[in-house]
């Protein structure tokens, strides 16, 4: 806990809603090629897929075609996630062999005669149809962005790719009872007097003294240390004395409702632009993104306009009511 030195959470610079204002919609694709249903724990009496087996439960096997036909029903960003983590794709491999487990035991049990079963299964696969139809309908080319329209959402967005300036600080930390007990205030003033003159000393170590006085456990062992915190993170106290200490200073006691801070600036970093180069990656994914949302609303609000919408509202009052009434 870095007992309320910070203030308000950084967010990470993402762009949300209105990203595309200024570029040029797109239309779908003419000849697009359906997603496959993101759920598809195939049947143990299907031919099995060819490749190395890559895992084994009891005696469920999976291939790799199994992986790679499992990892191909994804959405681009959850493909995207799976390849920058090995252990994304490991816990991608334990579910497809539960799975397939427990879909043998279903299986042989007859589960899919039960009851209501096959009215589940049958809406399932109406889902699965018209998501993969309505991802297909969406399909973004694979040509969009251009560098272009890149650099224009870019420019639109300048002010969101601005990181702020942060402060590398470490910290002594005497702590306040809540209770707001006198003898115990009178405790903390008196260590915070011993710390205060111990820090006077010449060659003052202050990671020693954390060690040895600080009440932040979390930190002691990292001579104070709480990271690099930007600008925006820290609390207006702390900020207001940190924004005039030399690096390398200690800064006066700042008593909070928590106790008292005794803060050292270790380093600073300058606040600057994210050039486009290090975010590219990034806008080009909310880009295809918000572009796919674009094209999917496009398609049903033509499909609809070609099929008007008659709804008898008496008749859907009724559906509610209890039998009898």
């Amino acid at each position: 806990m870095k007992h309320r030195i910070i203030g308000v959470a950084l967010a990470s610079v993402v762009m949300t809603g209105g990203l595309l204002t200024g570029v040029g919609a797109q239309t779908p694709t003419q000849r697009p090629q359906p997603a496959a249903p993101a759920t598809r724990p195939s049947s143990p009496s299907q031919p099995q897929a060819k490749g190395e087996i890559v895992a084994r439960l009891g005696d469920v096997e999976i291939y790799a075609d199994d992986v790679r036909a499992d990892i191909a029903g994804l959405s681009p960003r959850d493909q995207a996630a799976v390849a920058r983590d090995p252990a994304a794709l490991s816990r991608t491999v334990r579910l497809l062999l539960t799975n397939r487990l427990v879909l043998r035991e279903a299986q042989a049990k007859d589960w899919e005669r039960q009851p209501g079963i096959a009215a589940r299964l049958e809406k399932a696969k109406e889902a699965a149809i018209v998501e993969s139809f309505l991802q297909a309908m969406a399909a973004v080319p694979d040509t969009f962005p251009t560098d272009a329209q890149l650099q224009a959402v870019y420019e639109a967005n300048l002010s969101a790719m601005v990181v702020p300036r942060q402060f590398q600080i470490a910290q002594i930390f005497i702590s306040l009872s809540p209770s707001g007990d006198k003898d115990a205030e009178e405790k903390a003033r008196r260590k915070l007097n011993a710390v205060q003159a111990k820090l006077k000393q010449p060659g003052a170590n202050f990671a020693a003294i954390v060690t040895a006085e600080s009440d932040d456990r979390n930190t002691v062992d990292k001579g104070g240390e709480l990271g690099w915190l930007s600008d925006p993170q820290l609390r207006p106290e702390i900020r207001a004395q940190v924004i005039g200490l030399e690096k390398g200073t200690v800064g006066d006691p700042i008593k909070l409702e928590d106790g008292w801070h005794i803060i050292k600036l270790l380093d600073t970093k300058a606040s600057y632009t994210r050039p486009v180069s290090e975010v590219r990656a990034q806008l080009v994914e909310q880009m295809r993104d918000e572009q796919a949302a674009t094209n999917r609303r496009a398609y049903l609000t033509k499909l609809i306009e070609k099929n008007p919408t008659a709804i008898n509202e008496l008749a859907l009052s009724r559906i509610l009511e209890k039998p009898g009434k």
